[in-house]
């Protein structure tokens, strides 16, 4: 076991500092004293972070560190702090480490006995979950899902049976397409697009995914999407029945003793379809 009381020493230490998500008001006092007195920023992309610097009048040495060079750059940044150097890691917006830069880097300096101190503030997520009208606790957070679309919708399959609020972030080229998936997966479900959070341009959507997707062809901006958990576990058998043919998911009602004409009913449910389609591919 380790135990860290970092401010019972004058050493060296990282530090992990929130930065706003948007409106660059929404940063602590600790945060900017913390940005000018240490020696060195690592940030995500220095043109994006030295307005901010220039806003609060920092003149910290910026260097990059993202995530196509954490692993390269990260000893770099342990061995600065075990030399003496106080060193601050910031994010292009929110948090560090989350679905951001810094996971690796705070790995490497915890195994090699460097003290972290975070300093809190803004986070994209938490500020939508807030206010989106769905249960806050418990929640999941997915971060980004993955840009392929077929294992996007594995993800979102596999996250169905979550009774937990469900937090994922979304890009705008993506957006429509998600929301397909989740029309076909999570019909029913509450879901909440938030949008260009803090800024001039903030924007809550709130509703199903059908009533979502209808307003989402033309706006702009990086999302979050809350989605409504699971609050009813039957529905997970749902769910793996609509894998099944049309023709499979009627035969296992009828093989559970369902008469003909409640079969196509609860099949014409679960699917969201009408009874005519379910009639007309099982009397084929």
């Amino acid at each position: 076991m380790k135990r860290q009381k970092s401010f019972e020493k004058d050493n060296a230490k990282l530090y992990l500092v929130a930065t706003p998500i948007g409106n660059l008001e929404d940063i602590t006092f600790r945060a900017i004293n913390t940005l000018k007195q240490v020696d060195i920023i690592y940030c995500e992309d220095t043109r994006t972070s030295k307005k901010l610097l220039d806003f609060y009048d920092i003149h910290t040495k910026l260097k990059s560190v993202h995530l196509y060079n954490e692993n390269d750059i990260s000893m770099e940044i342990v061995n600065l702090v075990k030399s003496g150097s106080n060193v601050a890691i910031i994010s292009d917006a929110g948090m560090p480490v989350i679905s951001d830069p810094g996971w690796v880097v705070t790995k490497d300096a915890l195994e090699n006995d460097v003290d972290i101190i975070v300093v809190p503030g803004a986070s994209a997520c938490l500020t939508a979950l807030v206010a989106s009208g769905i249960t806050a606790h418990p929640f999941y957070f997915a971060g980004f899902l993955n840009s392929k679309s077929a294992k996007r919708r594995q993800e979102l399959k596999d996250m169905y049976s979550r009774s937990e609020t469900i937090i994922f972030y979304e890009s705008p080229h993506r957006i429509e397409e998600t929301l397909k998936m989740l029309v076909d997966i999570y019909p029913d479900r509450r879901v909440v697009l938030a949008r260009e959070l803090t800024k001039k341009f903030e924007e809550f959507l709130r509703g199903t995914p059908g009533e979502l997707l209808e307003a989402v062809s033309s706006i702009k901006g990086e999302m979050v999407i809350i989605l409504e958990g699971n609050s009813n576990p039957l529905s997970n058998v749902v769910l793996e029945l609509n894998d099944l043919s049309i023709e499979e998911h009627y035969n296992h009602y009828i093989d559970n003793g369902i008469d003909s004409k409640e079969a196509m009913k609860m099949v014409a449910n679960d699917r969201h379809i009408s009874k005519k389609q379910v009639y007309e591919k099982i009397k084929k």
